[in-house]
């Protein structure tokens, strides 16, 4: 729709805020006009070539048939190679995978076969993220046929935020797809696709049917954005399994380990959300097991929900602390029961 900043068919995406709207401001979100959920595949979608799973996705899911899947969002100076290594050195052996995505306050990051490469390197499952946003769908193609190359197992498909949100407004925004179109040439690649939805954001009773449309355009997990309550965690979940049984859920959990680890998550996750509480109240005295055992709590109170598959440690650090939360996520995911041979 050419009314969408970033050009979205299958919105709307997880910005939109709790008064309906847009998240760069000034405008309503143009998808809360509408009166009924999205057709499950529309205009650019297709059914997708489904292509069998690759070998590092199939022990991907042989792990995830008997256990629930722990995720980690590493947290790594951008663009710093050793960096990366480290922190992933530091969780290896602990989570059964690692979110490679960015954040608001470092758009700029190596390219997603690198950082993969980088990861496994170090004995971590690397899960991909790509972004729409800064890639027209050649660039795209092209990263999704490397990542398959060099093995990745997963790849998580983001519309991703707009350039405005960021430390990098100066940047052009491409979004010449969207995540659920993503989703579709990604399933022809092998590796397991993941998309993410947001439970919290309006309208929320559309989220599930959203959902439900990205499987159809052939993702196979959602990752379960932020949410207030467990609670609303299990209504998502809950009508999304009725409308396609066949997705797993990772739900997201918080951890931060200081005030501007606090300031970094809220920054780009509503207030709402985020017990903002509860994460300040980690980072006094005993900041690290402060915060492994908050985030340890409130994920074993979303694994009792039905439905709920594995958790994804969000992780955010601020300047220096890049180390010292990578060792929190690797104290909190085994805490979780995570960490496999890969």
């Amino acid at each position: 729709m050419s009314a969408c900043p970033k050009m979205m068919v299958h919105g709307p995406c997880g910005g939109v805020q709790p008064d309906g709207a847009c998240e760069i401001g000034g405008r309503r979100c143009v998808f809360l006009s509408e009166t009924d959920p999205p057709a499950p595949l529309t205009q650019a979608i297709h059914a997708p070539e489904r292509a069998p799973f690759a070998l590092g996705a199939r022990e991907l899911i042989a792990l995830w048939d008997h256990r629930p899947i722990i995720t980690v969002e590493l947290t790594a100076a951008p663009l710093d190679v050793d960096a990366l290594r480290a922190s992933a050195a530091a969780v290896a052996g602990h989570a059964d995978a690692a979110l490679l995505g960015d954040a608001p306050w470092a758009r700029v990051q190596l390219p997603p076969s690198l950082r993969a490469q980088v990861v496994a390197s170090e004995g971590v499952r690397p899960w991909a993220s790509l972004s729409c946003r800064d890639r027209n769908r050649v660039a795209l193609e092209g990263e999704l046929a490397g990542l398959a190359a060099v093995g990745v197992p997963a790849i998580h498909c983001v519309t991703g935020d707009h350039p405005l949100l960021g430390h990098r407004p100066d940047a052009t925004p491409v979004f010449d797809l969207d995540s659920t179109r993503l989703a579709s040439l990604a399933a022809a690649t092998g590796m397991v696709v993941s998309v993410a939805e947001s439970p919290s954001a309006p309208p929320k009773a559309r989220r599930p049917a959203r959902m439900a449309a990205k499987a159809a355009a052939g993702a196979h997990v959602c990752f379960v954005n932020h949410a207030a309550e467990p609670g609303e965690v299990e209504e998502f979940v809950g009508a999304l399994r009725e409308l396609t049984p066949g997705v797993r859920c990772i739900a997201s959990v918080p951890l931060v380990v200081s005030e501007k680890g606090v300031e970094r998550l809220a920054s780009f996750i509503p207030g709402a959300v985020v017990p903002v509480g509860a994460l300040q109240a980690t980072v006094s005295g005993d900041p690290v097991g402060g915060a492994v055992r908050v985030a340890v709590q409130r994920a074993e109170a979303l694994l009792d929900v039905d439905g709920v598959d594995g958790i994804d440690l969000s992780a955010a650090a601020g300047p220096g602390e890049e180390l010292q939360v990578a060792g929190a996520l690797a104290l909190a995911a085994s805490a979780l029961g995570g960490g496999s041979a890969t």
